[in-house]
């Protein structure tokens, strides 16, 4: 118990801290369209355009991104139902967050998963440029804090379950070139 209390009592430090950033005249619109850009609809784009630009294994990638998402939807929305994490601005007196989630738990962050997922994938299908990719990762992750709709530990397992279910969709076998 005293690991978990120590957890939650870092998380609270560390959203304070992050989300007073947010308060920066740039830094709110810019952290909108970045969580935006995290809604899911480079899930269905980036493999659209790979295919529509004749990209080698782009069919194979969009069925590894398919198979991967199928999965970590599935992770994700049975962890978020049954730990039930209240959001911060639920769980924190007196917070209030720049946005209106989509749903109403916090745990873990169904953002940062898809686009550390994403993000995992294309480095794994096609090496280092696509390297680039996790700093938008990143950025999604810490948009969804300084939105205040999620701590950071909530983006921490959300980037590191994203990336656990692409690597081991990566093991699958037929799947990577």
């Amino acid at each position: 118990m005293k690991l978990l209390t120590a957890m939650h009592r870092l998380d609270l430090h560390l959203l304070a801290r992050i989300f007073s950033q947010g308060e920066r005249r740039m830094v709110r619109p810019l952290a909108r369209a970045v969580s935006r850009s995290g809604d899911g609809y480079l899930q269905a784009l980036v493999p659209l355009l790979l295919w529509l630009l004749g990209v080698p294994q782009a069919v194979g990638f969009a069925t590894a991104l398919a198979t991967a998402l199928v999965a970590e939807r599935a992770l994700y929305w049975s962890l978020k139902n049954s730990l039930r994490r209240r959001r911060p601005q639920v769980a924190v007196p007196g917070f209030r967050s720049l946005i209106t989630a989509s749903d109403q738990f916090s745990f873990p962050s169904g953002h940062t998963s898809a686009a550390f997922l994403l993000a995992t994938l294309l480095t794994l299908f096609y090496g280092g440029p696509f390297v680039v990719v996790f700093v938008w990762a990143c950025g999604v992750a810490l948009s969804r804090i300084l939105l205040g709709v999620h701590f950071p530990g909530d983006t921490v397992a959300g980037a590191l379950m994203g990336a656990g279910i692409a690597l081991a969709t990566a093991q699958l076998p037929g799947l990577l070139p």
